[in-house]
């Protein structure tokens, strides 16, 4: 692959996992491509990072090879070491050679540059601070904690478990139920006479929570004994519904690895509005209007009419 049309593919690099590089590093030597010297040309034990290139004596390491292959898409990650490791490896040769240029530049002396230079560096600082502030509180145990206190032993919602036949009019959902108090099997006619998308599964709609429906539908089929159907067609915004109930539970206890990432999330959520809010403690902090009055000022009296 040429290296032009590969960097054209990557783009911009981010952090990534050191193993890709490695192994990168590793293809290279075996492949007899330009790579560290091993351990048993120099004598040496082979360093744990080694430099892979210098600029201007400016050393990038095999780690930062491995920072760079992180944004890599899913894709390009598959790619073989012995194509990304020259790619990668000329892409961080390049961006720092137009720092090293940049800088000769005297670019950094514009205001318009500096003030840009100075707020990126107040967003990573402002970035390192939150992560860690919110790091502690992300702990395996703590999210265990979160478990165990909100789900486990918890009374959870209440499920039912219906079938459904879904027609356009009340006409057609008056003549089905009549078909179903002479003995007509509800399944059948569900296949037969349902618009519903389920309809080939005889209705079927497996266990559902009162939330998760329509509200009339949720009423009606809640209020139903395990084994009867509604007797009168139930309307809502998709149309007259014939519904059977095949049975009530109270919905299990999620697993932990089925919440554990929400509750990380959730966790996450929670940190990062508590370190907000300690930000503030005990700084001097005043708000104001579009207008540039103070915000917390008494509404002004109303204007004077204009005279004519």
């Amino acid at each position: 692959m040429k290296r032009s049309l590969f960097l054209n593919s990557i783009g911009v690099f981010g952090a990534a996992t050191l193993a890709l590089a490695i192994g990168a590093n590793h293809a290279m030597a075996a492949s007899g491509t330009s790579s560290p010297a091993p351990a048993a040309t120099t004598g040496k034990p082979a360093p744990k990072d080694p430099v892979v290139a210098t600029v201007n004596g400016y050393k990038i390491h095999l780690s930062d090879l491995a920072k760079a292959a992180q944004s890599l898409p899913p894709q390009l990650q598959q790619a073989p070491p012995q194509e990304l490791y020259p790619v990668l490896l000329n892409r961080l040769v390049d961006e720092r050679a137009l720092l090293v240029k940049a800088r000769q530049s005297g670019a950094a002396k514009k205001p318009s540059v500096a003030k840009s230079m100075h707020e990126a560096a107040d967003r990573a600082l402002e970035s390192a601070y939150l992560r860690a502030e919110v790091k502690p509180e992300l702990t395996d145990a703590a999210v265990k904690a979160y478990y165990e206190k909100h789900y486990v032993g918890k009374k959870q919602a209440e499920e039912v478990k219906a079938r459904q036949i879904l027609v356009k009019t009340k006409a057609e959902a008056e003549k089905i139920i009549g078909q179903l108090d002479k003995g007509a099997k509800f399944s059948d006619l569900a296949i037969k006479d349902s618009i519903d998308p389920g309809a080939k599964n005889g209705g079927e709609l497996g266990w559902f929570t009162k939330d998760e429906m329509v509200k009339p539908f949720a009423d009606a089929a809640f209020a139903l004994k395990p084994g009867t159907y509604t007797k009168e067609p139930v309307q809502s915004q998709f149309g007259w519904h014939i519904i059977k109930s095949q049975g009530k539970r109270e919905k299990p206890a999620p697993t932990f690895a089925d919440v554990k990432d929400k509750i990380r999330q959730t966790l996450t959520d929670q940190a990062i509005t508590q370190a907000l809010q300690s930000a503030r403690t005990g700084l001097k902090i005043a708000l104001f209007n579009p207008d540039g009055s103070p915000a917390n000022a008494p509404d002004a009296a109303p204007a004077a009419p204009a005279k004519n």
